[in-house]
């Protein structure tokens, strides 16, 4: 019993390292390339990764390469093995200062606040209003094409399309009420060709009533440690910040 205990534990933890070095490299990942961190063979990691394949968390894109997450395994890593999320002291001060800059409009913060999504994220900073459908700021566009998952003309194109059109991606931020930061992978996104993408979102309100929302845009390969964190401090400051005007 304890035997099944102690690899189960070793698969989720190769799933993370797999998961983590694929967001930071954006290269399939090799069973060496483990092997060195868990201090076993590359062949038991490879025996790990096929079960781990089996189960639809990680695939490889070539017969002898690499392996690279799934949608799925992306979920599971979000739901279950992101042990740690905070926002260092530094990058806190950080979003303080950029909202020290006089906003005298609602407007103003909300397209501050896009600008300060996408500084430090290093992708696309979405914020709506919820009772205006038609406004909408985003900014970051560049990050997003920058990341190898883009680099083809077709995905780019559509890309910008779904923000300059903003109905679809509208449809899924304003999806699920709630403070709640919620997250949408491939897929679960229901919008066709943005299955290698993810969304993170959350609310932001005035007077304890919900006023709207911010995202954040990116690949599904996405720094959710970062980024979901980033997410919510920045939800809880312009929330003050909105008192104030």
């Amino acid at each position: 019993m304890v035997k099944n205990i102690d690899h189960e534990s070793r698969r989720r933890a190769v799933l993370a390292a797999t998961i983590n070095m694929y967001i930071k490299e954006a290269l399939p990942v090799a069973s060496e390339d483990i092997a060195r961190d868990f201090g076993v063979s590359s062949a038991t990691i490879r025996n790990i990764f096929a079960e781990l394949e089996d189960s639809g968390y990680i695939t490889h894109p070539y017969t002898s390469g690499g392996r690279i997450p799934t949608n799925k395994g992306y979920r599971y890593y979000v739901d279950f093995l992101i042990l740690q999320m905070q926002l260092l002291g530094a990058e806190k001060q950080r979003i303080l200062n950029e909202y020290k800059k006089e906003a005298c409009r609602l407007e103003d913060a909300l397209e501050q606040t896009s600008e300060i999504l996408c500084d430090i994220t290093h992708y696309a900073g979405i914020v709506s209003l919820s009772d205006r459908q038609d406004r909408f700021y985003y900014k970051g566009i560049s990050y997003i094409l920058e990341q190898p998952e883009f680099r083809n003309i077709d995905r780019m194109r559509l890309m910008v399309r779904m923000l300059e059109e903003k109905h679809d991606l509208l449809g899924v931020i304003n999806r699920d009420p709630g403070d709640k930061v919620r997250v949408y992978i491939g897929g679960e996104l229901d919008c066709p060709g943005m299955e290698d993408c993810s969304l993170v979102v959350s609310a932001y309100s005035l007077k304890d009533r919900p006023l709207g929302r911010i995202a954040v845009l990116g690949p599904a390969r996405m720094e959710y440690r970062h980024t979901i964190p980033a997410l919510e401090y920045i939800s809880e400051v312009l929330t003050g910040v909105l008192e104030g005007i």
